[in-house]
């Protein structure tokens, strides 16, 4: 069974570590060692993740799997993008699970959990943005009902790839 649990500063090497983890074995086949390395060692550092657990406008939840934790989310509220015409909107900036346990509910357990928050906050939209190539994830947020609203450049290491942002009306 899938528990989730909002996490706390205390929890910011394990959600570091699992960002780290769970971004690179979605990632790395499809992209060079070189712009992975660059994009882990620069923009993505366990000490970066770490500062974003507790900052302002955050939230990270936590899932787990007989206590063995199996995925994350973060959440943002002050990140709106100029093309979201819903100025009351929650970001999904992050959403993962582990390798092992895709497939499992894990997914759909965190999303059942982001959609409760947003609309305990009041929010009438939750947006996310998803790499063009990331087929899974695309199949997966289209399944929640999120359509694509725009495009947007993402780094990765020295390589400019499209993002699609999505949004879901709540």
């Amino acid at each position: 069974m899938i528990t989730i649990r909002i996490a706390s500063v205390n929890d910011a090497a394990l959600i570091a570590d699992m960002s780290r983890q769970t971004f690179y074995e979605t990632f790395v086949a499809d992209n060079t060692k070189e712009d992975m390395d660059k994009f882990m060692n620069e923009q993505f550092t366990k000490e970066a993740l770490m500062k974003e657990v507790g900052a302002p406008g955050n939230i990270f939840l936590l899932a787990f799997d007989a206590g063995i934790p199996v995925g994350y989310v973060r959440m943002r509220e002050n990140n709106i993008p100029p093309e979201l015409d819903d100025k009351n909107a929650l970001e999904i900036a992050r959403i993962y699970a582990t390798t092992d346990s895709i497939g499992k509910g894990v997914g759909k357990a965190l999303m059942e959990k982001c959609i409760a928050i947003a609309l305990e906050l009041s929010k009438t939209t939750v947006w996310l943005g998803v790499w063009e190539k990331n087929d899974r994830a695309i199949q997966f947020y289209t399944k929640w009902g999120f359509e694509k609203f725009a495009d947007h450049d993402f780094l990765l290491g020295n390589d400019r790839q499209n993002d699609w942002l999505m949004k879901k009306k709540l």
